[in-house]
């Protein structure tokens, strides 16, 4: 008896996942590589950062999914590259061979090139780092409230800024003023007409995938929760204590939350495939690498660089289309299995963008909502697409208490040294 096809998957995100389910119920085996055990839901980590939920409720163990699935396997190590003459994943735990691999490998923090602020802000891509910035934001309030700081030091440790006006970045900011309204019924020896909160984006809009009247309704939203957005504003560095924008205005500050890009991680430019300039794997219409050595090594979602036809720019790193690309590069490699090489060209169908910006507030592109419906509506689809009754149910009751009352009960500040002198 023949020994089944290899198939190989390098990162445990939407794209991966999808894609390893739909093998799972093949006859092939299944081998998905991830450096973590557990599917982050990174659409929520904001709320993670600004204590609305927990870790548990956002990230789901990658062997749960695959319980009945007797040819899946899950080898935990961190991918450093592709050999695409031998056919094998590089690790830091070896090699580990394919017939068919699939590189979803997603995508990291742009900091476009600024050492200097990649050192001292604060990146939003992995639990960790949203862990970190809770912590920061927490301990800063405290910090704030002794009685032997200044003045100046005390406004620069409630001055928080958040660089990048996309989705992440309005969610932030949007839930960092709320959080603020709770610590201010609670930190009493506070003066908080010294806190703030600025969004800083390089363009002239926030949300580019909206139409304008949604722009100038997050906008206004935004201002009324008492966040100053500040447009064609570029960041040029942060030394951890001021942030220096191109125009010579200093922003003293301890916090600088950055969603203001993305680009493909580092293994990306170690699998022998042209790249795009934030680091992306250029791909055919059939989803296979441009220049593929064999035409059997596949690339979907934030690591894939998709731009065909009359396309202006690479279709953007969210997750239906890493999803929806999965589907597609199942296909193909069945096809591909059976001896078929007429595969199926990716054609993406675009299901709009939304983004919430605090409680009862939302923004919908398609069907073009705003206001309490639109929240229900971004609350109905983040809850369908969470891993796991018990996500589903605690996440909803979460959400529910915290419209209800404000209520931040994940206000724990987790990483106190014995040391820590404040």
């Amino acid at each position: 008896m023949a020994d089944k096809p290899k198939i190989v998957i390098v990162g445990g995100g939407f794209g991966g996942i999808k894609i390893a389910k739909l093998f799972a119920k093949e006859n092939v085996e299944v081998t998905l590589i991830d450096r973590h055990n557990f599917h982050l839901f990174q659409p929520l980590l904001y709320q993670v950062s600004t204590s609305v939920l927990s870790t548990d409720e956002i990230a789901y163990p990658i062997r749960s999914f695959f319980r009945k699935a007797k040819n899946f396997k899950l080898f935990m190590a961190k991918a450093r590259g592709v050999d695409q003459e031998r056919n094998v994943v590089i690790t830091n735990h070896g090699e580990i061979s394919y017939d068919y691999l699939i590189l979803a490998a997603g995508a990291t923090t742009n900091f476009f090139g600024m050492k200097e602020v990649e050192e001292h802000a604060f990146g939003m891509k992995t639990i960790q780092e949203a862990l970190h910035i809770r912590n920061h934001v927490l301990h800063e309030f405290e910090r704030a409230s002794k009685p032997y700081r200044t003045p100046e030091d005390r406004k620069k440790r409630m001055t928080f800024v958040v660089v990048g006006g996309g989705p992440t970045g309005v969610e932030e900011a949007g839930a960092l003023t709320e959080l603020i309204e709770i610590q201010k019924k609670e930190i009493h020896e506070l003066d908080f007409n010294d806190v703030s909160v600025k969004l800083i984006e390089a363009t002239s809009r926030i949300l580019p995938m909206m139409s304008e009247d949604l722009q100038q309704k997050a906008i206004q939203v935004l201002k009324d929760k008492g966040v100053e957005v500040m447009l064609d504003t570029q960041v040029v560095g942060y030394d951890g204590d001021v942030l220096k924008l191109k125009n010579g205005v200093e922003i003293p500050t301890t916090t600088v939350i950055w969603a203001a890009g993305v680009r493909a991680v580092d293994m990306m430019a170690n699998c022998g495939a042209e790249t795009a300039r934030d680091g992306r794997v250029w791909v055919e219409e059939d989803l296979r690498l441009k220049n593929s050595v064999h035409g059997n090594v596949f690339a979907i979602g934030d690591c894939a660089a998709f731009m065909h036809g009359d396309m202006q720019r690479p279709l953007a790193t969210v997750a239906p289309v890493a999803t929806q690309q999965a589907v597609v590069a199942h296909k193909n490699i069945m096809k591909l299995i059976k001896g078929d090489t007429n595969l199926e060209k990716f054609v993406y169908k675009d299901l709009g963008a939304m983004a919430t910006i605090g409680r009862g507030q939302a923004v919908v592109n398609s069907p073009h909502m705003t206001g309490f419906l639109a929240w229900s509506a971004w609350m109905l689809v983040h809850l369908i697409r969470l891993a796991g009754a018990h996500a589903n149910f605690t996440v909803a009751i979460k959400w529910a208490w915290n419209f209800l009352s404000g209520t931040r009960l994940g206000r724990i500040i987790t990483n106190i040294d014995l040391e820590d002198k404040y």
